[in-house]
């Protein structure tokens, strides 16, 4: 088995229904595709925890040689640079980069284009210097047929949601305040991303987010459309959808 789907860690504990529908679309253009659901460990490097990485990592390890992966297509940014930069023999592949390639779903090609949505694109810290990422982002919002807008710092000047580097376990007082200067720069009140956590941080000061699988496989967003509520402010909630993931590829992976 060659090539695997890994979507991270703060995606499942948010969107079990996302990663199922973007797993499924997966499989059917990949049949021999695979499925790894586990940690890159990437808090603990972020804190310092060198040993701790270390055996995290290497579980991670473990399961991509068990399932014989040489290619990871990853949904999350910190996935694909720990991998890059730690993984023995496997080679990262962002989602974001392959959809451009391998086209959308046939449905979802236009199914926007009606909204009266302006949506503001936040791009991750950690894609800062990574332009075919940027626009492959770009280019899905363009086939849904959404409207967008670039904030004034954007793509390779991108601005930290106030999650990076643990920021919000550390000090959450410094965390708002990043994050609360990051809102006041957007264009407009809805916001689209393509990380989990930073969509939660958004939502933490009453931003209206969205991240990208919602507006694949989930209703066209209309101006008075609520967002979804932030599941990861409750770690009930996440631990239970990730539960809830990891089934959903079991299930994909095996029918």
């Amino acid at each position: 088995m060659s090539k695997v789907f890994m979507p991270g860690c703060s995606l499942p504990s948010y969107s079990p229904e996302g990663v199922a529908g973007i797993a499924h679309y997966l499989k059917q253009v990949f049949p021999e595709m695979g499925a790894v659901q586990k940690c890159c460990g990437k808090p603990t490097a972020a804190l310092g925890q060198t040993e701790l990485f270390k055996e995290r990592f290497g579980m991670l390890q473990s399961d991509f040689s068990k399932v014989k992966a040489e290619e990871v297509i990853v949904a999350c940014q910190s996935c694909f640079g720990m991998i890059k930069k730690f993984a023995d023999g496997q080679q990262p592949r962002s989602l974001w980069t392959l959809l451009p390639e391998i086209g959308l779903p046939k449905e979802l090609v236009g199914k926007a284009k009606h909204s009266d949505v302006v949506f503001t694109i936040h791009d991750s810290c950690s894609t800062r210097h990574e332009r075919e990422l940027q626009e492959g982002i770009r280019w899905i919002l363009n086939e849904l047929g959404y409207k967008t807008v670039e904030p004034k710092y954007t793509k390779e000047n991108t601005r930290c949601c106030g999650f990076g580097g643990m920021v919000v376990p550390a000090n959450p007082d410094v965390a708002n305040r990043v994050i609360q200067r990051r809102v006041e720069e957007f264009e407009t009140e809805h916001v689209v991303v393509y990380c989990a956590a930073c969509r939660a941080s958004m939502m933490g000061v009453e931003a209206k987010a969205w991240h990208i699988l919602d507006l694949m496989f989930g209703p066209v967003v209309m101006q008075d459309t609520a967002p979804p509520a932030n599941v990861l402010a409750s770690p009930v909630k996440s631990w239970f959808n990730r539960y809830k993931s990891k089934a959903g590829l079991i299930k994909c992976m095996t029918v």
